[in-house]
């Protein structure tokens, strides 16, 4: 059984049991969320597409981790000009372990 969800701009395939970084959410650390933005619902027999999304389906998760990854460096430079700009960046993200698919 999987489904594919939307969140954060962006589709990820899901099971139960996954975990998984997704784009920052506001909930706290332990607490249930919910993603109704269910595209696709598969039970191993039947497959549901949704038009753009199924209605009624949900996928239950629970917050495991507020944190940011790994730091990267945006540098940018103009050859002879003497421009140079170094830049880092760390993108907050939210760690989420599906439950319940439904």
């Amino acid at each position: 059984m999987y489904a594919v969800i939307e969140t954060g701009g962006k589709q990820y395939r899901v099971q139960e049991g996954d975990v998984l970084r997704i784009e920052k959410i506001e909930a706290e650390v332990g607490s249930k969320t919910v993603f109704d933005k269910v595209l696709l619902f598969s039970d191993g027999e039947e497959l549901k597409v949704g038009n753009p999304y199924i209605e009624g389906a949900v996928v239950e998760a629970t917050v495991e981790d507020q944190n940011k990854a790994k730091k990267i460096i945006v540098y940018k430079y103009k050859a002879k000009k003497n421009y140079r700009k170094k830049q880092g960046h760390r993108q907050p993200y939210t760690e989420v372990k599906i439950g319940k698919l439904a």
